[in-house]
């Protein structure tokens, strides 16, 4: 048996890219993405970018070393996303600290005459001991993401 791999995306220069559909279990009874689903839409490509940088948050926590953790968002909705419609998460970084790193995250669905945004966020991500504390984050995770913002990706 053949297993297909999941869902992922790519880094295309200092932006990363993950696409997402509009499932029935997105929506509500008009058809319109639920507004909670594009929290789990960013959370989604956050966490697949995370992985292509090959910052392994599992082994962090499992260390007990910490681990990411959103400490402030502010959403903006702009267009409904639809049953069916295919949606592409844009995340770049636009700032990287000792502890946290902001991030500007875009959703927009494809159309024939181009890309319609559909929601956005700016957020700030910080790296939390297991107490719930702020932490530097580990200097190697630090340096990938900083590679990432400056479009050095190997």
């Amino acid at each position: 048996m053949t297993t297909p791999n999941p869902p992922g995306g790519v880094i295309d220069g200092s932006r990363h890219l993950y696409a997402v559909r509009v499932y029935y279990e997105d929506t509500d009874l008009s058809g319109i993405t639920y507004h909670a689903n594009y929290l789990r839409w960013f959370e989604r490509a956050r966490s697949d970018l995370l992985r292509m940088l090959h910052i392994d948050q599992r082994a962090a926590i499992e260390a007990e070393e910490g681990a990411y953790a959103v400490s402030e968002i502010n959403l903006k909705y702009l267009r409904p996303a639809k049953l069916d419609d295919d949606v592409v998460i844009e995340t770049i970084c636009t700032e990287m600290r000792a502890a946290s790193c902001r991030m500007h995250q875009k959703a927009f669905r494809s159309t024939d005459i181009g890309d319609e945004l559909l929601a956005e966020a700016q957020l700030r991500v910080g790296f939390v001991a297991p107490d719930g504390r702020p932490r530097r984050q580990p200097e190697e995770w630090r340096d990938a993401f900083t590679r990432f913002m400056e479009s050095q990706i190997a």
